[in-house]
């Protein structure tokens, strides 16, 4: 089927036109290409090129005004809003930017369909003036304000077109209007120039009357792609505008309109796919071209339209990689590359002025991709002495002399990035340049590596320097908040090419690029309400019943124009694939298009639809296991020798793939900043409290005046040991001095209820205090000793009885020192590690010869006080009652097997480490 571009020239050649005097004129700049390229392979002879033209280019030559970016224009409206209002009555350039834009839209628009300015912005000047009754005498400071706003729309547009006119340049609405003032001149000094114009469907009134003018003078062709089957139906949205221009222009009523087609009647293979995403469209597209590619044995004149451009990311990492032939229309934003995020936490760092900077600010800055090589030399990394040194000493808050302090080689490089900028938007700039040339340097020094880097660095400098352009020109960029929100706009403009080849092999567009281009297999994506088409928005100043009044497109006209451009894409297609996101939210449109409904409703394709689910790798339900190599098992043994304690093997118990990971591999947890106090830390706090206080008590009895003397020095203990292992951590506001307090509490109630065990005649000598305990096992069937190791918080002797104490600063309840079952001791670690435990410090104990059975071993839990000293109990088996809360030589025997057990279980090399299901 051949392409609306070759029917053109077809028409053309028929017509015996000498292509090389034409200027033709399309849609974009994009279609241009294809055009030139068509040209090339219908000409038999050498010729000139023609004259070719995006509709935009014709105009701004028409006008005679250069076109201006939309940040100057925000600058230029900037001059003019100063000077309508006094300086008590401006607002910064900040806020001002983010009202402005609407409007100028506005302005554009109005200028774009030819619109007198004076008589829509006076009747918004009028409703405002209703709506707020501006005849009331009593009216407040905002009333006031606002109608005044209303009322100088007129004055900023006479004087911003104006300033703009006698600069020669424009924005795009005000070339439209000053191109229909030159008109008359350009018709009559262009008329032995013939225009073609083919591919237009919305056009605007100035585009309608430059063609139309240019049409009646016959100077001028027009050609139009839609198909009969639109046309005809006058309920068909493709062709909405066109309809309307066979109708209403009166070249139409001595000329054929050109052209009426029958090809989307012509048989298609038409898929409708839901997929549940994007990610999971991207990679069905993927899937897609996979296929196509095996099937023909190339992907030429084959396009992938996306609705939603930033599926271009995820869709380049989903293409086959056997793609040879590739083209991207669409730019990749500057704002999505690496580099993009370093400057916005520069930016939101330097927001405010502070003396002191958090921490995560700085590790996120240190850290980023572009500037820890900065900081390494042959032999040290600083950002990992630097972000180490904040960790272990939780430094939440740092200033930049500490930084400084941390790294002195790297001062001046800590300076640009962390020192203030005191608000100041050209210290800000001065920066940032800065630190572009520290990366540069670095960069070049391997530059082949560095390439696509390097084209980071040097846009994001072009970047920085147009900021440092305008901001010489206008001076109105005060503070960073303004530099920032200037930045943003900059940035969003700003696109990376891809190289690509323009002619060949695969094509990925946007919609709009796709105006005039056929091919013969087409894959859309995003098909949803919300994306295609867009949907209400009313991003305007004007009201709805205002712009039908005066003639301005809304939202209808928009939904046309989605329209003409979807049907137009598969009119002449043979292969179609409609992709719709199956679950959408509020921010990736709704649900799946009204414009696949339409086809279903026509009933002209045999539409295949189905529903797709993504193809993600299913992750195996079993548990992990890990074999017991012999280096495993070498390591195992080396463990073993060094000494194995009660924690280590209760975290065997809790998960052996965790003890693997953490004993035998070595594998530490990530040492992170401790904003909050950590339980471990409270816990930390609060035993090396009581050793201080019962340290010196060894081999002493508690009295009543020894309690007294503790209690006095309880903050000062307290305060020492949170310094100690909290280092330098806030602990004097918010959550940390709550628990700070908590801590204290703890120590406090604690010692009370000793003094009260002491006044009830109680007698409690304190016989060790943090024991340190080591013992060298024989475990039965193993080929060399084992060492268990262990600290126990307190051993004391209670009216004649020895206890081992374990301290516990959570909830511990009674249930949870009992055992009923000794099979379950070395498997339940929820029931039972806690018993585990006390029964390990009192074997290690009596096999050192520190104590005699029978003794009592147990817990103090400082969340449950009043229960008292926790006692381990054997429970019968059968009643469930306790039998005996005395730890003798039967019960450390039965212990001892069960340890045993455990032991070989651990170094037994047929039994691998597997990973348990944790609740």
């Amino acid at each position: 089927m051949p392409s609306f571009i070759s029917d053109v020239l077809n028409e053309l050649k028929n017509q015996e036109v000498e292509l090389s005097q034409l200027t033709f004129i399309l849609p974009s700049k994009r279609a241009g290409v294809f055009l030139r390229h068509e040209i090339a392979a219908q000409t038999t002879k050498t010729i000139f090129s023609p004259t070719i033209l995006s509709i935009e280019e014709f105009v701004e030559e028409l006008s005679q005004l250069k076109s201006i970016t939309n940040t100057e224009l925000l600058f230029e409206f900037y001059q003019i809003y100063l000077e309508a209002n006094s300086k008590n009555e401006a607002e910064g350039f900040d806020s001002f930017s983010k009202w402005a834009q609407v409007l100028l839209q506005d302005f554009n628009e109005i200028d774009r369909y030819l619109i007198p300015s004076e008589n829509i912005l006076e009747y918004l000047k009028a409703i405002q003036d209703i709506n707020h009754w501006s005849l009331e005498k009593n009216q407040t400071a905002l009333i006031k304000n606002y109608l005044s706003f209303w009322e100088k729309l007129s004055l900023y547009y006479n004087n911003l077109s104006l300033k703009l006119r006698n600069s020669g340049c424009g924005y795009q609405g005000l070339i439209y209007r000053e191109a229909i003032e030159n008109l008359e001149s350009y018709i009559q000094f262009n008329n032995d120039k013939q225009h073609v114009f083919l591919g237009f469907n919305a056009l605007n009134t100035a585009e309608s009357t430059i063609i139309q003018e240019l049409l009646h003078n016959g100077i001028a062709q027009i050609f139009w792609d839609i198909d009969s089957c639109f046309m005809n139906n006058v309920n068909h949205g493709a062709g909405f505008f066109l309809r309307n221009y066979q109708r209403s222009w009166k070249y139409f009523d001595k000329h054929p309109f050109n052209w009426k087609h029958d090809y989307y009647t012509s048989p298609k293979n038409v898929s409708v796919i839901g997929i549940p995403k994007n990610v999971g469209q991207a990679k069905y597209i993927g899937e897609v071209l996979h296929n196509l590619q095996q099937q023909n044995g190339h992907l030429n004149n084959t396009a992938v339209v996306l609705s939603d451009e930033t599926l271009l990311t995820s869709v380049l990492n989903s293409l086959p990689n056997t793609i040879d032939a590739l083209n991207i229309t669409m730019g990749f934003p500057l704002k999505s590359v690496p580099l993009a995020s370093l400057f916005d936490q520069l930016f939101s760092l330097h927001k405010e002025s502070k003396t002191t900077i958090y921490f995560k600010e700085i590790v996120a800055i240190l850290t980023h991709q572009f500037i820890r090589p900065l900081f390494q030399d042959s032999s040290i990394d600083y950002v990992e002495k630097m972000t180490s040194k904040i960790y272990d000493n939780n430094l939440t808050f740092l200033t930049v002399e500490s930084l400084i302090e941390m790294a002195p080689k790297y001062s001046n490089l800590l300076s640009i990035l962390f020192k203030s900028w005191n608000n100041n938007a050209i210290k800000g700039l001065q920066n940032c340049s800065k630190l572009i040339l520290l990366l540069k340097k670095h960069l070049t020094q391997n530059k082949e590596n560095n390439l696509i880097a390097l084209e980071y660095l040097y846009r994001f400098n072009e970047v920085f320097n147009t900021i440092r352009s305008l901001n010489t020109n206008y001076n109105y960029i005060n503070d960073i908040k303004a530099l920032n929100s200037l930045y943003k706009e900059v940035l969003s403009f700003e696109s990376l090419d891809f190289q690509g080849e323009p002619l060949q092999g695969l094509q990925v567009m946007g919609m709009l690029e796709s105006r005039v281009l056929d091919f013969d297999t087409v894959i859309i994506s995003s098909v949803n309400e919300g994306i295609l088409p867009a949907g209400k928005s009313n991003n305007s100043f004007i009201p709805f019943d205002v712009k039908l009044e005066h003639g301005l497109p809304t939202y209808k006209e928009k939904d046309a124009i989605y329209t003409y451009h979807f049907y137009r894409l598969i009119q002449r297609a043979k292969n179609v694939y409609i992709l719709y996101n199956t679950e959408p939210d509020v921010l990736n449109g709704g649900e799946k298009s009204r414009f696949i409904t339409q086809m279903e409703i026509e009933n002209i394709h045999n539409i295949k639809h189905s529903i797709v689910a993504p193809k993600t790798p299913r992750i195996a339900s079993s548990l992990q296991s890990v074999l017991k190599s012999d280096d495993i098992l070498f390591k195992l043994k080396e463990f073993a020798q060094k000494g194995i304690s009660p924690s280590a093997l209760t975290n065997y118990i809790r998960n052996p793939l965790d003890f693997y990971y953490q004993k035998v591999l070595g594998v530490k947890e990530f040492n992170n900043v401790e904003e909050t106090v950590a339980a471990n830390t409270l816990g930390t706090v609060v035993h090396n409290t009581l050793e201080d206080f019962y340290k010196p008590l060894e081999n002493k009895f508690l009295t009543i005046e020894l309690l007294l003397k503790m209690q006095a020095q309880i903050n000062d203990t307290v305060l020492f040991h949170f310094k100690d292992i909290y280092r330098e951590g806030d602990i004097t506001k918010g959550k940390n001095l709550i628990i700070f307090e908590i801590a204290k509490r703890f120590v406090s109630n604690f010692l009370k209820k000793e003094k009260a065990l002491i006044e009830a005649g109680h007698s409690i000598k304190i016989i060790q205090i943090e024991a340190d305990l080591k013992t060298k096992v024989q475990v039965e069937g193993f080929q060399f000793p084992v060492i268990l190791t262990g600290k126990v918080d307190r051993v004391d002797e209670f009216d004649g009885t020895t206890r081992i104490i374990d301290y516990k600063t959570g909830k511990v309840e009674q249930a949870k020192v009992e055992v009923v079952d000794w099979e379950s001791i070395t498997t339940d670690y929820t029931k039972y590690s806690k018993s585990f435990q006390i029964l390990m410090y009192t074997y290690m104990m009596r096999q050192n010869g520190l104590i005699n059975a029978p003794v009592e071993a147990g817990i103090i839990s400082f969340k449950n006080l009043n229960a008292g000293f926790l006692k381990f109990a054997k429970k019968d088996s059968v009643t469930s009652r306790k039998k005996d809360t005395l730890i003798t030589e039967e019960t450390l025997i039965n212990f001892k097997q069960q340890l045993d057990k455990l032991v070989l279980e651990i170094f037994n090399p047929k039994i691998d480490f597997v990973e348990k299901e944790l609740s």
